[in-house]
């Protein structure tokens, strides 16, 4: 996501790289070439021209320190004025109420119903709500089904009702049904429709006045570009909505939507949909997000994703094998399977700062797949004691799985490394001595 963009803010910026001070020749060629990166993305050539003139004002308008470089204070201003372009600060989801209603709409094939489930599953499993979903999309075939379909994967009860055609009875039946059945957050999904379907549009007004949602959200796919602005400005005259969904961000996206929706119709970002699992949503942080586009990475991103799959009790017993020496194949299968969950490694690695310029490397998941056929090739007994494993039993691994002797070694010698380096981190004194010794070296060497 934001590949593209960020590559080409990248090279416009480096303009500025070596020069002694910021002025306004150097400064113009550099923005002149952010405008069009912008534009190259699917920004609107009023959007992208306001961001380039308030950056320009702003780099002009300050000294450059001592301790830094006008290309580095070009990047900061950028960075700043990226935040405010996306919203500033991060919008909360409002869901509070008795119970809390939200509603959902939408263009057709935005995505809308999956991410009703994806939004029902957050809540679920992150805010601790009981929450239920509503199917009126009454013109779709099959919408009914996949709502359900949607429901039952992530454990959600799903209300409609297949023979009613009238929508605003369906939402306001189902609204009865969460009080008398103590759901505290009720997620309306409704027929995803066109902006120039009048009848429609009035349709969902309608819903949206029987219930008096707390929450309004627009949900558009962002491989749309600008074309995603100009609907969510006619879905929000008619429904003034609270906020904007972001889906399919993982595709082939330009990332104009996210750059441009914000200043034109005035709404935050709330969330973003970044695949086709149920668990594939993200919280919009403005801040995270511009430090992403300037290839800082998002280190807060990355470690709450790793803090989602952490489990202390796992950890502790983990520590303990370490520390004598018990860490074996069963523990490293189930150390990937942790960082497989966290998401794909090409999305991992563009939250590490300095990463981007990796951006085109490609980054294959299917790279776990092999260790796992390997270690699962295993017997019991070669899995809890690896030491046991000499070369023909690594000629009988590697046939088993179908993978070459050199990948069988390869691991083995990977594992190797990552159980030394693991009981070398549990043990204090061992590091303790390291650190001393490393501080002897530099000693040496001035």
């Amino acid at each position: 996501m934001f590949e593209n963009l960020s590559d080409k803010l990248e090279r416009a910026l480096k303009v500025l790289k070596g020069h002694g001070q910021i002025t306004e020749v150097n400064v113009s060629e550099t923005l002149k070439e952010v405008r069009r990166a912008l534009l190259d993305s699917d920004v609107s050539y009023k959007t992208a021209k306001e961001f380039a003139d308030r950056v320009k004002e702003k780099a002009l308008g300050q000294k450059v320190l001592t301790a830094i470089s006008p290309g580095q204070l070009l990047v900061k201003i950028t960075q700043d004025e990226l935040k405010e372009l996306m919203g500033g600060e991060h919008s909360e989801l409002n869901f509070q109420g008795n119970p809390g209603v939200i509603l959902m709409s939408g263009l057709q094939g935005s995505g809308k119903t999956t991410f009703s489930g994806k939004l029902a599953n957050y809540l679920k499993t992150k805010k601790g709500k009981n929450p239920l979903l509503v199917a009126c999309d009454i013109y779709r075939p099959a919408a009914i089904n996949q709502l359900h379909v949607v429901g039952d994967s992530i454990g959600v009860k799903v209300y409609s009702e297949p023979e009613n055609k009238d929508a605003v009875s369906i939402a306001k039946n189902a609204l009865a049904f969460a009080k008398q059945n103590g759901y505290n957050v009720v997620i309306v999904d409704t027929a995803g429709r066109l902006a120039v379907d009048e009848q429609m549009m009035i349709e969902i007004a309608a819903v949206k006045e029987a219930l008096q949602p707390t929450e309004t959200l627009f949900v558009v796919d962002a491989m749309t570009g600008q074309d995603a602005v100009n609907t969510a400005k006619a879905f929000h005259d008619k429904l003034n909505f609270d906020g904007v969904i972001l889906t399919k961000l993982d595709g082939d996206t330009r990332g104009g939507a996210a750059l441009s929706i914000k200043s034109e119709v005035n709404k935050p970002i709330k969330f973003v949909g970044t695949g086709e699992k149920m668990d594939a949503i993200d919280v919009f942080y403005p801040e995270r997000m511009a430090s992403r586009i300037l290839g800082m990475g998002d280190v807060v991103s990355l470690v709450e994703k790793a803090q989602e799959q952490f489990d202390e009790e796992q950890a502790l017993r983990l520590e303990k094998r370490i520390k004598k020496d018990q860490f074996d194949f069963n523990d490293f299968l189930e150390q990937i399977g942790q960082i497989k969950k966290m998401g794909s490694m090409k999305d991992l690695m563009g939250m590490l700062p300095g990463m981007g310029q990796l951006k085109n490397v490609d980054v294959n998941d299917d790279a776990f797949k092999y260790v796992e056929a390997i270690i699962h090739s295993m017997t019991p007994k070669e899995r809890s004691n690896p030491s046991l494993i000499n070369p023909s039993r690594k000629a009988r691994i590697a046939k088993g799985c179908g993978r070459p002797l050199e990948e069988v070694n390869k691991l083995m010698k990977q594992f190797d490394q990552t159980r030394q380096m693991m009981k070398m981190f549990t043990n204090k004194s061992q590091m303790a001595a390291m650190m001393k010794q490393a501080n002897q070296m530099k000693g040496l060497k001035r």
